[in-house]
């Protein structure tokens, strides 16, 4: 009897501390959760309303038409294709270039392998800020400003491909010599052990280094701001910035809208490949 009590007491005490865990973690995402709640809730508010004290937490009319004006007051859907072809051949540049790259530095012996290496590295301690301006004069001198070029080549040859490169080069540091010793004896040439047996093992942090690529160049707005005058060869974050009335005045419910379409397709391909990003900066700094 006393064997059943204490089970009995057991039993409610870890039922009873999984429900305190459970509530303690449901509360700790409201303040992660509450702002994209209220971005999405303002984008169906009026104005007037977003604004409105004491602040509701549902709208009182639902104002659908606010995602049809958002393609009306500019050429939203044209921004917004700009963006996806601008982070799809940034991603297969920066992937081509980091994956080559990486598998030099690690496989290939060459004189001052190291040195470079570390040259490489200390290359992303500058400032995008900083080289923003002899980037625009020599875009500007190649006839290339006003253009999607400086967007697509930049990342691919900067900053983001040396991190692809560091990535790339733990990962495949990590790969048994042994594999590619039997390739070898197959007659395997260097290439073709990098593209038939060292790419396809690097599956996990291609994948990884792909995702973080693609919501880099997704969010750039600097680079856009000075390169890009046109209104049709904005990006996503060039058009957010003008939503607003004939007075400098932001449109909120506009706005709200149109960041809501824009965040929507990035956080469900980060909630799909979470684990892929966690898998390729796990194994990307398990070996030096």
């Amino acid at each position: 009897m006393k064997k059943r009590v204490f089970a009995n007491r057991y039993a409610f005490t870890r039922w009873l501390g999984a429900a305190l865990l459970l509530a303690l973690l449901i509360i700790s995402t409201i303040p992660f959760i509450f702002p994209f709640w209220w971005m999405i809730i303002g984008s169906l508010k009026n104005p007037t309303e977003i604004f409105a004290f004491p602040p509701t937490l549902l709208p009182k009319a639902w104002q659908w038409q606010n995602y049809v004006e958002v393609f009306r007051y500019q050429p939203y859907a044209l921004h917004y294709f700009n963006s996806v072809y601008i982070a799809v051949l940034v991603t297969i540049g920066t992937l081509f270039v980091a994956s080559l790259s990486g598998y030099a530095f690690a496989r290939i012996p060459f004189p001052g392998r190291s040195v470079l290496f570390i040259l490489l590295l200390s290359s992303i301690m500058m400032p995008a800020e900083v080289l923003i301006i002899p980037n625009f004069f020599m875009m500007k001198m190649l006839g290339l400003s006003d253009t999607h070029f400086p967007l697509i080549a930049i990342p691919i040859l900067g900053a983001p491909a040396v991190v692809g490169t560091f990535m790339m080069r733990q990962f495949f540091v990590s790969i048994p010599r042994e594999i590619e010793d039997a390739a070898t004896v197959d007659g395997a040439n260097r290439f073709g052990i990098f593209w038939h047996v060292a790419l396809p093992v690097a599956t996990p942090a291609l994948g990884g280094l792909a995702i973080l690529t693609y919501l880099a160049s997704w969010n750039l707005f600097l680079e856009p701001l000075v390169f890009l005058d046109s209104i049709n060869l904005w990006t996503i974050p060039l058009s957010l910035r003008n939503f607003v009335d004939p007075y400098g005045a932001p449109l909120w419910h506009l706005q709200l809208a149109a960041t809501t379409l824009s965040v929507l397709p990035i956080l469900i391909i980060y909630v799909v490949a979470q684990r892929q990003i966690v898998d390729s900066f796990a194994t990307s700094g398990v070996k030096g």
